[in-house]
């Protein structure tokens, strides 16, 4: 059964007071197409409030983190009333323990969602109306887990939380005491060698008391048995049933029967296996963890004519950051002064240095940093080559792109794929019926001629050897490691559900302009309309296009303004975007149009005459994207423009056909014949152009029903078809807040031969997750009935542990995925 919650969400809209506003419909389009989304609707409420945003979904489906992203992607907030935390915790080292903790949140009255990774990061969010933060807290140090790290705010860089009830309280042991972290393993090992210990006495020194020998195995049974023991008891306070509290049953059951040895071997070898696990466990963190390290702590900044040294958390936007050579880049900004090839790896995943130089106009770059070209970019985490440059800073260092790709990636670590929302509903069905089975076998000896000693034993080996401990790590071993090796490529994947649904893709769509194409046309044919001049034609197009910060205007005030000669003062007002179809202004209060040939004759725009719509056709034969501009009731003429597929698109292209993908389409808004010549190019079969963005929607809702597509485009333009596909993926996302947040996957270079790496490792991180849902299955499935014929209990835990670490270890392979360099 699906679980639903309706969830009122006021938004707070700036400049917004009606529902109608083109911002709030595309809010609740992007929202709406989403899987999990059941209803979203808008509540006015009384006179003078705010809209609320209602969205019934499923969360299994769509977490709260991704609504949130979704929301404030959209240029909205959340209500402060809606709060929500990232930490990390010590004490959560193993699937069976997140999910005992998820347990114990959801528990809570207040707690919305809460999602818990083995790693030990812990998301929840909450009511504050009803639940404090510091509740949350205490609620989990009773279950002997404490935070380790401060809180993970929406910058990526910790911030303080606020302080516990219990926070003074030094009792707390933090899992292990004087240990530390390594509690589990001295633990276990110490039960290995009180094993070994009664073992040999047993055998070489028999005449000893009995006692003695079983005092040892008692000792052994406490190291082996304590990390076990407490958690077996928090499970059964919250009424859960866990695979802990079956090898406590059983090894209760081997002390019972006088098997001390057998007992002890199995508490020996599942604390073992638990160690080795949290170890395994540890690796794929630490592969995260090490993204947050490849800031700088200090900069070099020039401050009022002086060079001083201060922490990368003091820099304000505007300072002026001196880099030398081969030093790591301290701040997202652009160069102000200088050049240098700068190894954008550690962000983007590129591989080799990219050339870098100052940007033209320092005044104009300051006013609209995100239209800065990347060749003058720069990313905090990246390494300067050979060359010194000076950066004006644009973001502080707790939301650079770094740091949110961090926080990002923290998140992804909580939220489950589907194959482990599958498993974890199968054991919930399984652990019930393994305790069922066994309480069949304790009453075997009625049935067949065996004393019960016999018929307990096999009870207890049942119970080890049903239980599937290797299920429960199956899954999030190999999708924490795959998230992993995705981010040190330069891919962010969010989470499990995309990662598997990017390696069953059939199908990939996507947006000509940007992404199969550089994104910068150039003017190639300039036609005036007969009795009008070209001068004319470019002055009305330049000083309209100069207001809008659209591709095709800045190619149009770029390309025409080096081919005036008389520079007339035109000045245009009242922009209005067309979307998806051009623009309209006004000059000395008479309107120009400038657009697609489709916009005119519609909505009281005047109809092309047959002259002019012959040239758009003339220009379009030839594959150019037209302009047309009429200005009051003149055709001035048509501007046509060519934009330059990318480098590597066909490279791509070839390598994702490899893979597997077996239907590529390109999907525009541009004349059918311009978006052919560009397919034809780059190695497209379709193409589908003269598209509205609804019907890129559309189009992408057909392919859907059809079979799994990905969207790929800027996360700008695009996110409604990027709503709507099974996978939504954005290039350049470095560069794009909104690309960050709308996009399931979002590659942070802006290079397309980037796609192939993540689709590859999506395919193989699908497969290593198979294997071991395969293995773990398949273990159950052989030693259940091998003890129900008689396997002992010692031969069963140790195929039980051999299998738990067999998937854990089999998923840290993901963590050396080779990426196939792309050919630059």
């Amino acid at each position: 059964m699906k679980k639903k919650l309706r969830l009122d969400i006021p938004v707070v809209l700036s400049s917004i007071s009606t529902s109608d506003d083109l911002l709030v419909r595309r809010l609740l389009s992007d929202i709406q197409s989403r899987d999990g989304v059941e209803k979203v609707h808008l509540d006015a409420g009384k006179d003078g409030e705010w809209p609320k945003l209602c969205i019934h979904y499923d969360s299994e489906k769509l977490p709260l983190i991704r609504i949130r992203e979704l929301v404030e992607a959209a240029g909205s907030r959340i209500s402060d009333r809606w709060g929500h935390f990232l930490i990390e915790f010590e004490g959560i080292n193993h699937a069976r323990k997140a999910r005992t903790v998820e347990t114990k949140l959801l528990g809570l009255s207040g707690v919305i969602e809460a999602q818990v990774s083995p790693t030990g990061q812990v998301h929840v969010d909450f009511d504050k109306n009803k639940i404090k933060e510091v509740d949350i807290l205490d609620a989990l140090r009773d279950l002997n887990i404490n935070p380790t790290q401060p809180e993970l705010g929406n910058s990526g860089f910790r911030k303080e939380r606020p302080q516990s009830k219990n926070e003074n309280d030094h009792g707390h042991d933090h899992g292990g005491g004087i240990l530390g972290k390594n509690a589990e393993m001295v633990f276990a090992i110490t039960c290995g060698v009180l094993l070994a210990l009664g073992v040999a006495i047993e055998k070489f020194l028999p005449s000893l008391p009995a006692w003695f020998p079983i005092g040892i195995y008692v000792l052994a049974y406490f190291f082996g048995g304590y990390f076990t023991l407490r958690e077996a008891l928090e499970n059964l306070r919250l009424k859960r049933f866990e695979i802990d509290t079956l090898m406590l049953v059983a090894a209760g059951g081997a002390a019972a029967l006088g098997s001390w040895a057998e007992g002890s071997l199995l508490l020996f070898l599942f604390s073992l296996g638990h160690a080795l696990e949290h170890y395994a466990m540890g690796r794929a963190k630490r592969a995260i963890e090490a993204l947050a390290e490849l800031a700088p702590n200090s900069a070099t900044v020039r401050r009022d004519g002086q060079v001083l040294e201060v922490a990368v958390e003091e820099l304000v936007v505007g300072d002026l950051v001196l880099m030398k050579p081969n030093e790591r880049i301290a701040a997202d900004g652009f160069i102000v002064r200088g050049n240098s090839a700068v190894n954008q790896a550690p962000v983007t995943g590129e591989s080799i240095p990219v050339d870098k130089k100052a940007v033209e106009d320092a005044e104009k770059a300051r006013l609209n940093p995100d239209a800065i070209n990347s060749e003058s970019k720069v990313f905090a985490g990246t390494i300067n080559g050979a060359g010194g440059i000076e950066i004006e800073v644009t973001r502080k260092s707790a939301d650079s792109a770094l740091a949110r790709v961090v926080k990002m990636v923290s998140e992804a670590e909580t939220l489950k794929s589907p194959t482990q929302r599958f498993t974890e509903k199968f054991e919930r069905i399984f652990v019930p019926a393994v305790l069922i089975l066994a309480f069949a076998l304790l009453f075997a000896w009625v049935v067949i001629d065996e004393p019960f000693r016999d018929s307990f034993y096999r009870a207890m080996a049942v119970l080890v050897a049903a239980s599937p401990c290797a299920l429960a790590i199956a899954t999030p071993s190999a999708v924490l490691s795959g998230i992993a090796r995705a981010a040190r490529g330069g891919v962010l994947i969010k989470g499990g559900a995309p990662l598997e649904e990017l390696g069953s893709l059939n199908a990939i769509a996507f947006d000509k302009t940007g992404t199969l194409t550089e994104g910068r046309p150039r003017i190639t044919d300039i036609v005036p309309a007969k009795g009008i001049t070209q001068e004319e034609l470019l002055q009305v197009a330049v000083a309209v296009e100069s207001l809008s910060d659209h591709p095709l205007a800045a190619a149009i005030v770029k390309d025409a303004g080096e081919k005036l000669v008389n520079q007339r003062n035109l000045v245009a007002s009242d922009l209005e975007n067309l979307i998806g179809r051009g623009v309209k202004a006004s000059i000395n209060a008479e309107p120009v149009w400038i657009g697609k040939s489709e916009m005119f004759g519609i909505e009281d725009i005047p109809k092309l005459s047959a002259e002019s719509q012959q040239i758009i056709d003339n220009l379009r034969e030839s594959g150019r994207t037209t302009m047309f501009v009429r200005f009051g009731d003149r055709d001035l003429g048509a501007i046509g423009l060519l934009d330059t597929p990318r480098a590597g698109a066909k490279e791509a292209l070839k390598a994702l056909r490899s893979l597997g993908i077996t239907r590529m389409i390109m999907i525009s808004g541009d004349h059918q014949k311009v978006a052919d010549a560009v397919a034809q190019e780059v190695g497209l079969d379709e193409a589908w152009g003269d598209l509205m963005p609804e019907d890129k929607v559309k189009a992408i809702r057909d392919l859907k029903k059809k079979t799994k597509v990905a969207m790929v485009g800027d996360g700008v333009n695009d996110a409604p078809a990027m709503a709507n596909s099974t996978v939504g993926i954005a290039m350049g996302a470095a560069g794009s807040d909104v690309a960050l947040e709308t996009a399931d996957v979002a590659l942070m270079a802006d290079d397309l031969r980037h796609l192939p790496f993540a689709v590859g490792l999506s395919r193989h991180t699908r497969s290593v997750i198979r294997q071991n849902v395969f293995v773990s299955l398949g273990i159950v499935a052989v030693l259940v009935p091998a003890t129900i014929m008689g396997l002992s209990i010692g031969a069963a835990v140790a195929v039980h542990e051999g299998s738990t670490l067999l998937v854990v270890f089999n998923a840290l392979r993901l963590l050396a995925y080779k990426k196939k360099q792309p050919a630059f």
